[in-house]
């Protein structure tokens, strides 16, 4: 395919950008063109070459259902619904902090597919901690409401455009609390105005339960659902960031 005045936009090495018109259903119709294991991690995670007839080449991240490990406390082959829900909370927020993320079928049958975030590879939330507290700031309250579990500082990608994504949400919305996270920098500050108009946009949507919504609920169990709920309520209630828990509260590994 040439470059044309019609062409999506596309990242240096080819990739969609995450602003690609329409980008949602080209990640979902796309074909797979090759696939290759990323060796690392406890569960198994590939890397998608997919060709879409009118958007080109593009790359994603695919986890499928069989791939994952069974865990003590999360029910089994739920952790690719939840990395969906995240996406579809992240939206619902409009903070647009996760990347595209689908449920669809693929090599290894259904599982979530996430559009590949070209980023530098040397940055983390340990590198940017300094001089992007608006952004950090955020994200924390982000995992605060979805029960991270997993926030380690490689979890922040940066983009060569200079936005911050979070990635890799399978250890979310448990319905107790799980919230596991580098991004302790702001405990017992308020939090900003801003962010909590937001959360409380969030909380209406929530109680009038519209299309996004629906989905996040649908994806949960009903107890899941109800403490989703109750997260939301209890930051508005207090609007200061939370002390650590008192149980291992930062991921191993940190990075």
């Amino acid at each position: 395919m040439t470059a044309d005045a019609t062409s999506p936009p596309r990242q240096p090495n080819g990739n969609w950008r995450w602003d690609t018109p329409g980008l949602a259903d080209v990640l979902a119709r796309a074909d797979v063109t090759d696939m290759k294991l990323i060796p690392s991690g406890s569960n198994y995670v590939f890397v998608l070459a997919l060709q879409d007839e009118e958007a080109g080449p593009g790359v994603a991240v695919y986890k499928p259902r069989r791939g994952e490990s069974p865990l003590w406390d999360y029910p089994d082959g739920t952790l690719y619904r939840r990395e969906r829900a995240a996406y579809l909370l992240s939206e619902a927020l409009g903070w647009g902090i996760v990347p595209l993320t689908i449920v669809r079928d693929g090599p290894h049958g259904a599982g979530m597919v996430q559009l590949h975030i070209d980023h530098q590879p040397r940055q983390s939330y340990f590198t940017v901690r300094g001089d992007r507290h608006d952004d950090l700031r955020r994200m924390a309250v982000f995992d605060v409401i979805a029960n991270n579990g997993d926030r380690k500082g490689g979890h922040c990608l940066l983009d060569h455009d200079g936005r911050i994504w979070g990635i890799d949400h399978g250890l979310t919305f448990h319905r107790e609390g799980k919230l596991r996270t580098v991004i302790w920098d702001y405990v017992g500050e308020p939090v900003p105005e801003h962010l909590c108009a937001e959360v409380e946009q969030l909380q209406r949507r929530l109680e009038c339960g519209d299309e996004a919504v629906a989905e996040i609920d649908a994806l949960l169990d009903k107890k899941e659902r109800q403490a989703l709920r109750a997260r939301v309520e209890q930051l508005l209630r207090r609007r200061v960031y939370p002390d650590p828990p008192p149980w291992r509260p930062v991921p191993w590994p940190a990075l």
